[in-house]
C-alpha cells in the first residue's frame, strides 16, 4: 500500500530514544536521558523579545519562500564575520531547520543511482535522506585512533563515476570530532579535481573546544563554487524548537533549492525568522558562555565514561556528544527475568542501560558503528554524575 521508498526508511533513533524515555517518565519511572540533541539552556531573552516585537508589529504573514531579506542579510554578515565567506542575500536560503535545508539539497542535486560519500560515523539523516530520493549513500570509515578525523585517502578511493556529493560535518555528530584543516584541504582538492559537490554541515560550529573551526568553502574560489555551507540557529542559540536553518552557496543551486522548498513548506515561520535576525546580529556573549559550560561538561562525562569497566571514550573536540566505545561489554551476560541475554551489539547495551540503569543513550549502530553508543552531555552536572553512577552499578551486575 505504501510507497516503495519507505521500505528502506529507518525512523530517527535519537527521537525514538527520547520518546521511550518520556514514556517511562510518564509511568513514574525516573529516567536520566543522554539522548537529546539539543541544548538544555533556554533561548536568550533578547531573541524571545525580538519574536514578541515581530508579532506586535504584525509580521505574522507569509514571507518570501527563501526567507526575509533582513535574515538573509544577517546570514551573510555572520558568514563574513565568523567564516571569512562573502555571499549576497540571493546566495542564501532559510529553511525549517537545517534538516530541511539538507533535504532540499538532496532533492535538488541527487538523481536515482547517484552516490553520496558519507564519512562514518555519521548523523543518521544523511544516508536516510539520500536513500529516500533513490541515491546511494556510500559509508567511508574514519578511525577512533585519529579522533574520527576525516580520512581523505579513503574518500578518494571511494569515488566512482557515479559519485555526486561529499558530506562534511564538523564539529561532528555523533563523535564530536573537529576535522583537521589538512584533511579538509585534501577533500577540497579531491572535490575540485573530480567535479564533486560538497555539503558542509557546520551546525555545531559555535561548540568548537579544541582547534579552530574551518569552513571548507573558505579555502578558495574553486571549492567555494562547489560547496553548500549549512548552519542553524538551533545549537548556538538554544533555538531547536524555532526551526530555523540556513544555507549559502552557488546562486543556481540556492535557486533550485528554493524552488523545491516553494512546493513543500513555503517560508519558515515569519516570527522565528525575526527572532533569528536578532540571534545572528545581536551580541554573542551567551554563545560563548554556553560553549564554556559544555566544554566543562565534556571533561566530566568523558572522565566518567573512561572509569567504567568495559567502556572507553576518546575526548570529543566539539559539539555536545560523547561517542563511547562499549564493545568491552560484549560477551557479558545480562540477567533478566524474561531470560538471560548476552550483550552483542549497541542495541543490546542501549536496552541494558535503559532497563537496568534507567539511563537513556542512543545506539551507535544507526550512526554507522555498532561498537559505540552516543551520549549527549547537554544536561546538568548533577544528572551527568548520577547517570554515570547508575551505569557503573548496572555494569557491576553483569555476569
Amino acid at each position: 500500500m505504501l510507497a516503495d521508498r519507505l521500505k528502506t526508511l529507518a525512523p530517527s533513533s535519537t527521537l525514538a530514544v527520547q520518546a521511550k524515555a518520556r514514556e517511562l517518565r510518564a509511568r513514574g519511572i525516573d529516567v536520566i536521558s543522554f539522548g537529546a540533541g539539543e541544548p538544555d539552556f533556554d533561548t536568550p531573552e533578547r531573541i524571545k523579545d525580538a519574536a514578541v516585537q515581530a508579532m506586535r508589529r504584525g509580521q505574522t504573514k507569509y514571507t518570501e519562500v527563501g526567507g526575509i531579506l533582513d535574515l538573509r542579510a544577517a546570514v551573510c554578515a555572520k558568514l563574513k564575520r565568523d567564516n571569512g565567506l562573502v555571499y549576497e542575500p540571493a546566495d542564501v536560503l532559510v529553511s525549517v531547520g537545517a534538516k530541511h535545508t539538507l533535504f532540499n539539497l538532496v532533492v535538488a542535486l541527487v538523481n536515482p543511482g547517484d552516490e553520496v560519500l558519507v564519512p562514518s560515523p555519521y548523523w543518521v539523516s544523511y544516508p536516510e535522506q539520500v536513500r529516500l530520493l533513490g541515491g546511494v549513500p556510500v559509508e567511508v570509515a574514519t578511525t577512533e585512533a585519529s579522533g574520527f578525523d576525516l580520512d581523505a585517502d579513503r574518500l578518494r578511493a571511494a569515488v566512482t563515476p557515479r559519485t555526486k556529493l561529499i558530506v562534511v560535518n564538523s564539529p561532528n555528530n555523533p563523535t564530536g570530532a573537529v576535522f583537521s584543516r589538512a584533511a579538509l584541504e585534501a577533500v577540497a582538492r579531491l572535490a575540485v579535481e573530480r567535479g564533486l559537490w560538497v555539503v558542509s554541515d557546520e551546525c555545531y560550529e559555535a561548540l568548537t573546544f579544541e582547534g579552530r573551526h574551518a569552513s571548507i568553502a573558505s579555502f578558495g574560489p574553486e571549492i567555494k563554487a562547489r560547496t553548500l555551507t549549512v548552519n542553524t540557529c538551533s545549537k548556538a542559540y538554544a533555538m531547536t524548537g524555532w526551526r530555523i536553518g540556513y544555507a549559502a552557496g552557488p546562486r543556481a543551486l540556492i535557486r533550485a533549492m528554493t524552488d523545491v522548498q516553494s512546493q513543500v513548506t513555503s517560508n519558515p515561520s515569519s516570527i522565528a525568522q525575526w527572532a533569528a535576525v536578532e540571534a545572528l546580529g545581536g551580541g554573542q556573549d551567551e554563545v560563548a558562555k554556553m560553549a564554556g559550560e559544555f566544554d566543562r561538561r565534556r571533561r566530566l562525562i568523558v572522565a566518567g565514561l573512561n572509569a567504567l569497566p568495559g567502556v572507553s571514550c576518546v575526548m570529543p573536540r566539539g559539539a555536545f556528544y560523547a561517542f563511547a566505545n562499549v564493545s568491552g561489554l560484549f560477551g557479558r551476560t545480562w540477567r533478566r527475568p524474561e531470560g538471560d541475554l548476552t550483550l552483542k551489539s549497541s542495541l543490546d547495551v542501549t536496552g541494558f542501560f535503559l532497563e537496568e540503569a534507567r539511563v537513556a543513550v542512543v545506539p551507535g549502530k544507526d550512526f554507522g558503528s555498532d561498537a559505540h553508543v552516543r551520549l549527549s552531555y547537554a544536561t546538568s552536572d548533577a544528572l551527568i554524575s548520577e547517570g554515570l553512577a547508575r551505569m557503573a552499578a548496572a555494569i557491576a551486575s553483569l555476569a
